[in-house]
C-alpha cells in the first residue's frame, strides 16, 4: 500500500507542477482535476471512504465549474491544429488515468467486504452505542454522537460547494440576459 501511495503521491506532484507551469487554462484546470482524484485514491487506500466520497464530489463539482468557465471565456482556439505535441500530451493524459484507474481499482479491493468491520473501534461501535447514544438506530447514533463535529464538517463542505455552484450558475445567467 505503502508504494501505490507514493506513485500516487507522485503523480499528484507531476500535476500540480504541470497545472502551474501549463499554458492552456483547459490543462491546468484537469491537471488540477488528477491531483484531486489522486486525493481520492489515497483516501481509499488509507481506508477513508467518507472523506473519498466528500472529495469526489466537492472535486467533480468544481472541475465541472472551472471547465465551463474556461470554455465559456475563452472565444477563440488556442490552437488552431492538433499539432503532434498536443498528440503527446493527449496520449500522456490517458496513460495517466489509465494508472489511476488500475491504482483505483486496487484501492477498491483492499476494503473491507461489505458488512464487516475492519476496525479495532467498530466492537466499541456496535456492543455500546445503544446505551451511550440512546438511539435505536446505531447509524445514526455513530454519525450524530460519536462522530458529530466530523459529519458537521463533512455538511459544511457539501453546503459551501453546492452554493458556490449555484452563485456561479446565478452570476453566468445574469450575464447572459443582460
Amino acid at each position: 500500500m505503502e508504494v501505490a501511495i507514493s506513485v500516487i503521491t507522485i503523480f499528484m506532484i507531476l500535476g500540480a507542477i504541470y497545472a502551474i507551469h501549463a499554458r492552456d487554462i483547459l490543462s491546468a484546470v484537469i491537471a488540477g482535476g488528477i491531483v484531486g482524484y489522486s486525493l481520492v485514491i489515497c483516501f481509499l487506500l488509507l481506508q477513508a471512504p467518507d472523506l473519498a466520497i466528500v472529495q469526489i464530489v466537492v472535486e467533480t463539482i468544481t472541475l465541472i465549474i472551472m471547465v465551463a468557465v474556461v470554455l465559456d471565456s475563452s472565444r477563440v482556439e488556442a490552437y488552431s491544429r492538433f499539432d503532434r505535441r498536443a498528440w503527446i500530451t493527449a496520449g500522456t493524459a490517458v496513460v495517466i488515468l489509465l494508472v489511476l484507474f488500475w491504482f483505483l481499482r486496487a484501492a477498491s479491493s483492499h476494503l473491507a467486504p461489505f458488512g464487516e468491520s475492519s476496525l479495532r473501534m467498530a466492537d466499541a461501535y456496535i456492543n455500546g452505542a445503544v446505551e451511550r447514544t440512546g438511539s435505536v438506530n446505531l447509524v445514526t447514533g455513530v454519525v450524530f454522537d460519536f462522530r458529530g463535529y466530523d459529519t458537521l464538517g463533512e455538511a459544511t463542505v457539501l453546503v459551501t460547494a453546492v452554493l458556490g455552484v449555484l452563485t456561479i450558475l446565478r452570476i453566468n445567467g445574469k450575464k447572459k440576459l443582460t
